[in-house]
């Protein structure tokens, strides 16, 4: 059995949630926050057995999309005001941060 960790940006989480179901995958869906962009994030828990991770991942890579977004810097508190950039940035976000666990025991009560 394993767990799978995906990390995905909100607006990726309903067309994500529901290819899963589609596919007959539990999921359980988590409100969390990244650290980069300080902005909200979905974090789905998956237990599958081992064989259907693959199948997992694929449609997590076919539901999570990149796409550019304007971001506003946050101006330097105590650094160097030289390099600072007052004007907002273009950066990719999106896609998914996966991380695939073993499970050593599964319990449901």
């Amino acid at each position: 059995m394993k767990l799978i960790l995906a990390v995905i940006q909100d607006k990726d989480s309903n067309r994500l949630l529901q290819a899963l179901v589609e596919n007959n995958f539990r999921a359980t869906k988590l409100s969390s926050t990244g650290g980069f962009l300080k902005s909200g994030n979905t974090t789905f828990m998956i237990g599958t057995e081992e064989i259907r991770v693959e199948r997992a991942l694929q449609i997590i890579k076919e539901n999570c999309k990149h796409r550019d977004q304007l971001v506003a810097p946050i101006s330097p508190m105590g650094g160097n005001a030289d390099s600072y950039v007052p004007y907002p940035v273009e950066v990719e976000v999106g896609g998914a941060t996966v991380f695939v666990l073993p499970v050593e025991q599964f319990h449901q009560f």
